[in-house]
């Protein structure tokens, strides 16, 4: 097409980002973002590489026509070997780390998941902001990097306060939020190259801090304790679907968003299994045993919501379930078990039967198999099963030989 104002303003938001090229200025064209963003762009070559520049975003100031003189310009320094965004990038550069996240905010994270987005919010917002915020692009060395590390592990940037809106903010560090933090550091930085501003990734060959993995799971006395407690909460008038959500989960191996987030109209009663338009890895079948059947026929649909574990708000909006697991927790003298355990435990408990780690995977809806490989000290050894066979065997001649001596 011809990239004009009425023919820009035709385009339909895309399913996915999608480039539109002009018949006539061959490589100008638009990104049209499934978000409904339209970008000028011109693809061109510099020293026999293919490379993409934008331009600037359809509307003030960026009009079809300025668009295509821009174009044009960058066309003609390219036939001249000239990066035409060179001391552009130069400039940008020179931005402050603070900048870079703005811009990646923006153009890096459209692709994932709000739960995701949330949490990298916060890491910039709570972590990397406060440290590195005011640094410049290019200045930020690995050495700066590996002392951000230490500073979020030793809680520099812990904060603890209330909210307006009587809520609480407390922000600890560790660890665990060092290595999170550095992981979304090195997306940043990555992306930073991508745009240009950066030869290399200052976070990459940084040593980050070993973590004790949480394999937490029950033993038979620990779960008497914990379905007493669950019944005893019902009894004592707690939501019996708060109740039968955590049921669910330790039933079915989901995560808690899985459960919490379960519509009616997911669930195949005939083949035993609910349909996930949507997971921590994307669409999903969450196959259903007897017992989670069981107690999902159990459960009386409210009417006004899809939910299968609805709130006492109605419609969409999930229960909140983390106030009764810390009740529930207590009661059963459970207090370091945490909600994901109820997964792990669904693991430990298919592994040790005598499942394949590929049939457990499957069940959970790992994605990759080394996620599943976490369990494999659970399942039975046919190695030690074979050595005891072995010894028994041997032990069996050698008693039956000495007897047959003591005898004689």
């Amino acid at each position: 097409m011809r990239i004009s104002k009425r023919s820009i303003d035709a385009i339909a938001v895309p399913a996915k980002d999608t480039f539109f090229w002009d018949d006539t200025l061959k490589g100008f064209g638009v990104k049209v973002t499934k978000t409904g963003k339209k970008m000028f762009v011109l693809q061109g070559r510099l020293d026999g590489v293919v490379r993409r520049y934008t331009i600037g975003q359809y509307g003030s100031p960026w009009s079809p026509d300025q668009a295509r003189d821009e174009a044009l310009q960058f066309l003609s320094q390219l036939g001249r070997g000239i990066d035409p965004t060179a001391e552009k990038k130069a400039r940008r550069a020179q931005g402050s780390i603070s900048d870079l996240i703005a811009q990646y905010v923006e153009e890096g994270m459209s692709h994932k998941k709000p739960g995701t987005r949330r949490l990298e919010l916060a890491l910039f917002k709570r972590h990397v902001i406060p440290l590195l915020g005011k640094r410049r692009i290019a200045e930020v060395t690995r050495r700066d990097i590996q002392k951000f590390m230490l500073d979020v592990e030793a809680g520099k940037t812990a904060v603890d306060f209330k909210t307006q809106s009587r809520g609480r903010v407390t922000v600890r560090g560790g660890k665990g939020s060092a290595n999170r933090a550095t992981d979304l550091l090195s997306s940043v930085f990555a992306f930073a190259i991508e745009l240009g501003l950066r030869t290399d990734n200052p976070v990459k060959g940084v040593k980050k801090f070993k973590l004790k993995r949480h394999d937490r799971y029950l033993n038979g006395d620990e779960l008497e304790r914990l379905g007493k407690a669950l019944s005893e909460s019902q009894r004592n008038g707690t939501s019996p679907y708060a109740i039968a959500a955590i049921r669910f989960m330790l039933l079915s191996g989901c995560r808690a968003g899985e459960a919490l987030n379960l519509q009616w109209n997911w669930i195949d009663r005939d083949h035993n299994l609910a349909k996930l338009p949507d997971s921590k890895t994307g669409q999903k079948i969450l196959l259903l045993g007897s017992g989670a059947m069981a107690l999902l026929d159990e459960l009386e649909k409210v009417s006004g919501s899809p939910l299968v574990f609805p709130s006492a708000i109605g419609g969409v909006t999930p229960i909140s379930i983390q106030n009764v697991w810390r009740k529930i927790r207590k009661l059963a003298d459970l207090d370091d078990l945490r909600l994901h355990d109820l997964r792990h435990n669904f693991a430990s408990s298919a592994v040790s039967s005598g499942l394949s780690l590929y049939i457990v995977g499957k069940l959970l809806g790992h994605s990759q198999s080394q996620t599943t490989q976490r369990y494999a000290h659970l399942a039975p050894d046919p190695m030690r099963q074979a050595a005891d066979e072995v010894s028994t065997l041997l032990q069996g001649r050698i008693g039956a030989h000495a007897k047959s001596k003591a005898a004689s």
